[in-house]
């Protein structure tokens, strides 16, 4: 089961801090990533983040901008959002596939949260 947390209302230009809690005893044997879906549109990807941590991947528009982490200890994965931008605006969403490599793909992951509203505002 994933929760995430941390969404909100934001200028642009702001940060928020998204957090997905786990209740996965074997959290550290799993895949995270983060997605996105604007009004109107369909869901994307953000980022995503290997078992260890040690390896991440971006959606272009968010590169230097969002930073994607683990805390196997807490079973959770965070989504450092910095320099928020209006056309950030969406439900967040996090999810997780048991595996090793990340992930890019939402159609390869198995769990999924209720997700988050992300607003930023011009």
């Amino acid at each position: 089961q994933l929760q995430a947390s941390g969404g909100g209302l934001v200028q642009a230009g702001g940060s928020l801090r998204l957090s997905c809690a786990a209740s996965e005893r074997t959290f550290s044997n799993y895949v995270m990533g983060w997605f996105r879906q604007a009004p109107g549109k369909e869901r994307e990807f953000v980022a995503t983040i290997n078992w260890s941590g040690s390896s991440t991947d971006y959606v272009d528009s968010v590169k230097g901008r969002f930073t994607i982490s683990r805390d196997n200890a807490k079973n959770t994965v965070y989504l450092q959002m910095n320099s928020l931008k209006p056309e950030d605006t969406a439900v967040y969403y996090c999810a997780a596939r048991r595996g090793v490599k990340v992930l890019t793909s939402q159609y390869l992951y198995d769990y999924w949260g209720p997700g988050t509203l992300v607003t930023v505002s011009s």
